[in-house]
């Protein structure tokens, strides 16, 4: 008679054990590999290292079900409990263990996306900007008129020595003490280093030496950005002393520029929406509303006029989002097809994309020069 499968498996396993068996555990004692030691750097499989970490208990559990909002039985709970130690031996290994690697800060992931494809290439062809031929106007007597001028403006009274970038500079410092308290929109502000970039850029421009239109404009940057000897925070608490030996691909540029950098902006940890370490970053049209997105401080920062200019960065709406809220044009590159692509954030910009030092942006967005209240 035909045997199903089933049948035929089980009575073939049985049949195999009982021959072990027979043999009075010989064979079975002949199959088990020998005892070693395990391959130096190779986690334990899982659920056999040796238990290390912190001690847990079932109400620990209860209280981190509310966080992730899931519901574990009393019998789920009290396994996850027993085994939590054991099972994350190998997690824990990583970090703290005697196996532990220690990656530098500037090791890169293995794989880079690159949108651009075989045999094209990225940006422009020639590094050169023409600007408009346009009148800059009269300087404004006060300091809040000058501070909402657009980039464009900034750069001709800058250029023409109508305006020094010292002046400038010591407006926006002034104006990022006096409304950072209400918007918490800086993690580090770079007086002296300012001050120091902006007196130069002056020096440089009374000699001839003209770099650019961005020559003694100040600017922030989203603290994703790293800046030699200058604090560079993630927004997250663990990197909050955190002080990198070299700029960043985009700092440099800028800096090459003339640019002048007041302040490193906030972002949310991990370039996480717009809580950081120091609190919610806020939007400066409404102050009970967060300034969204991880470029939360360059957008609030812009908006209210403390910075000429700001560099964010976006994947996936960090720059959209809060230029949306805090009312300002956000510009950004398609990811992947522009060297050190950068994210920019401005009020109002006149004379095309101020593509000095290679920022290349794809288009730009004209919105109304309006002001916050208050600011």
């Amino acid at each position: 008679m035909a045997k199903s499968r089933r049948e035929f498996l089980t009575h073939t396993s049985l049949g195999v054990a009982g021959a072990i068996v027979g043999v009075g555990g010989e064979v079975l004692a002949e199959a088990q590999p020998p005892t070693q030691e395990p391959t130096p750097g190779a986690p334990p499989a899982f659920g056999t290292g040796p238990a290390v970490g912190p001690e847990v208990s079932l109400t620990t559990f209860a209280e981190a079900e509310k966080l992730v909002q899931v519901q574990l039985s009393s019998a789920e709970r009290a396994v996850a409990a027993a085994s939590w130690r054991v099972n994350l031996a190998s997690v824990y290994e990583r970090r703290t263990g005697p196996r532990r690697v220690t990656l530098d800060a500037t090791v890169a992931p293995w794989s880079r996306y690159n949108s651009v494809l075989p045999g094209q290439q990225a940006g422009p062809q020639r590094d050169q900007f023409v600007r408009s031929a346009t009148d800059a106007g009269a300087v404004p007597a006060g300091d809040a008129d000058i501070a909402y001028a657009p980039v464009a403006q900034l750069s001709r009274w800058i250029e023409q020595r109508k305006l020094s970038s010292e002046r400038l500079t010591e407006i926006y410092l002034r104006r990022l003490e006096r409304f950072d308290p209400k918007l918490r929109c800086v993690i580090t502000l770079t007086r002296e280093h300012a001050l120091e970039q902006a007196r130069r850029a002056d020096k440089e421009i009374a000699a001839g030496k003209y770099r650019g239109p961005l020559h003694g404009i100040p600017w922030g940057a989203k603290d994703l950005l790293d800046t030699g000897g200058i604090p560079t925070t993630y927004g997250a608490e663990f990197y909050r002393n955190r002080i990198p030996k070299e700029d960043a691909a985009v700092v440099k540029r800028l800096n090459e520029a003339g640019a002048v950098l007041v302040a490193k902006l906030s972002l949310g940890a991990l370039a996480l929406n717009d809580i950081w370490f120091g609190g919610q970053t806020m939007n400066p049209w409404l102050l009970e509303e967060g300034a969204s997105g991880s470029s939360a401080g360059p957008g609030a920062a812009t908006a209210a006029g403390l910075v000429g200019f700001a560099i964010g960065s976006e994947t996936g709406g960090s720059i959209v989002s809060p230029a949306m809220r805090c009312g300002v044009c956000g510009l950004r590159p398609t990811f992947g097809r522009v060297p050190h692509g950068v994210t920019l954030i401005g009020r109002l910009f006149d004379e095309g994309t101020l593509g000095q030092v290679g920022i290349a942006l794809e288009r730009v967005f004209h919105v109304a020069n309006e002001r916050p209240p208050s600011f």
